[in-house]
């Protein structure tokens, strides 16, 4: 619905408080004052004809992202524009509505055609229409080449990281292999001898039963202090010289690892003969032992590949819907494995996950760059060394990630200014200042959520509030 317009209304927006009478008047000549009803003005995409200015009432701005309508901005503040405000860009930009706009209660707005609009604003303003075309070519050009390459420096720190973990296990799988292969040989050795002895097969059959036994205990060996283990291998050395076992004190060890102690060699000596067979019997068991154990140094070294690999996928969310419902511990799980050779031995990692935290909605690649980055800032905040807890917790309809570190503190001076584009306290060359700028923008745009730091010396928290329902699903509710 459409009605007269005062020059002395439009005067009393912040937009339009500068001009003239002459100006006040040609505005009112080309616009009107729309009243509109609650539900949607225009789509994000369709054609921009017009720029809105809200005069009273309330609106709400989306953005469409993963096939998601993201709420960019919900306002009653009067003055507010919206619509086809690049229409000064004429044909150098695409002119469509940039987002989504409906109004949530009866709203008067003052409405100007496009094309009005530009010439208007090319007339008035000609020095500061150049001003704004740089600006937001410029803009737009840095945001992308730096966004690009925040991506890209993380990637291959990630990469490096990612290759040198899994080296490690794929190399002691390789030297498990052979020398897995080497004890076999030497078993098969051990057997003939013992199988040519004067064993009968009433001994053999025993022996063999301690054969089973021992892959047994070798299960389920206690772990050991180091003085632990070096008083039983003292032990098991000396019953071995007490029995002529030649190499004795090599072969304990290995015997300790197991599990295996003096009451059980015993047994073994009680079942062959223990001057011609003692020795064969106690090497082929030996051998058996460790067997045993680099089977299961290679079942761990795959099972960590196979970790590596799996957190990898869920770290980049390869396969997967961009926007899904995900559980977050999951996805912290994720980036601290990614992250474990840059986080270094010297910090303690303490985890707390709320078991009654359900999955949400969310971004889940996106999110985990979020986490790399308040991690890696914790990291290096702490110089490498100290307490890093990653804690969630269920706050209402709001789940909230808490990133704690024990470093000095962010200054009280600069804690306003973190959260700004090109803002950093590293040395030149060492960072962007553009992480926490780009987390807030996941967060706080992207997932309508909360993205706040509080900090003293020895306990900095960034917190990480994400409502639990979809956007839509709160609106309908």
């Amino acid at each position: 619905m459409s009605a007269p317009c005062s020059p002395e209304e439009l005067r009393t927006l912040f937009l339009f408080e500068k001009l003239d009478d002459e100006q006040l008047a040609r505005l009112c000549a080309e616009g009107s004052i729309e009243t509109i009803e609650p539900g949607p003005v225009y789509s994000e995409g369709d054609p921009a004809r017009c720029f809105y200015v809200l005069i009273e009432g309330s609106l709400v701005l989306t953005k469409l992202s993963g096939g998601e309508d993201i709420v960019i901005n919900r306002t009653s503040q009067r003055g507010v524009y919206a619509g086809a405000w690049q229409a000064y860009l004429r044909d150098r930009a695409p002119q469509v509505y940039q987002s989504s706009m409906r109004v949530s209660a009866t709203s008067r707005f003052f409405v100007l055609d496009a094309d009005c609009f530009a010439s208007i604003v090319s007339e008035w303003f000609p020095m500061a229409l150049h001003l704004l075309d740089g600006l937001f070519f410029g803009n737009r050009n840095t945001t992308q080449l730096i966004d690009q390459r925040e991506r890209l420096l993380a990637l291959g720190s990630l990469s490096a990281g990612l290759t040198h973990e899994l080296n490690n296990p794929a190399a002691a799988a390789v030297r498990a292999t052979s020398a897995l292969r080497d004890r076999v040989a030497h078993m098969r050795h051990k057997l003939k001898m013992i199988a040519n002895g004067s064993l009968d097969r009433a001994s053999l059959t025993s022996l063999v039963g301690l054969q089973e036994e021992a892959v047994e205990l070798v299960a389920k060996a206690p772990k050991l202090t180091p003085l632990e283990a070096s008083d039983r291998e003292d032990e098991l050395g000396d019953w071995f010289d007490d029995h002529d076992i030649a190499g004795g004190w090599d072969l304990a060890p290995t015997f300790v690892q197991a599990g295996l102690d003096v009451a059980w060699l015993n047994k073994v000596a009680a079942t062959v003969d223990e001057s011609r067979t003692l020795e064969g019997a106690v090497r082929w068991l030996s051998y058996t032992v460790e067997t045993e154990l680099l089977m299961n140094e290679i079942a761990d070294s795959t099972t960590r590949v196979s970790t590596l690999v799996g957190a990898a996928k869920q770290y980049s969310q390869m396969d997967r819907a961009p926007y899904q419902t995900v559980d977050l511990r999951d996805l912290l799980e994720s980036t601290l494995v990614m992250l474990a050779r840059k986080i270094g031995p010297d910090v303690t990692v303490v985890t707390e996950y709320d078991p009654s935290l359900p999955p949400i909605p969310a971004y889940a690649a996106e999110l985990n760059q979020v986490w790399t980055n308040l991690i890696d800032n914790a990291v290096q905040a702490m110089d490498g060394a100290g307490t890093l807890t990653v804690r969630t917790s269920l706050d209402h309809d709001t789940a909230q990630v808490d990133i704690c570190d024990t470093g000095p503190g962010v200054p009280e001076s600069i804690r306003g200014r973190i959260f700004e584009p090109f803002f950093t306290t590293k040395p030149v060359g060492e960072g962007t200042g553009l992480g926490l700028d780009i987390s807030w923008r996941i967060v706080v745009t992207k997932h309508h959520g909360e993205l706040n730091v509080r900090s003293e010396p020895g306990d900095t928290r960034f917190t990480v509030r994400l409502p639990i329902a979809s956007e839509s699903a709160q609106e309908e509710s």
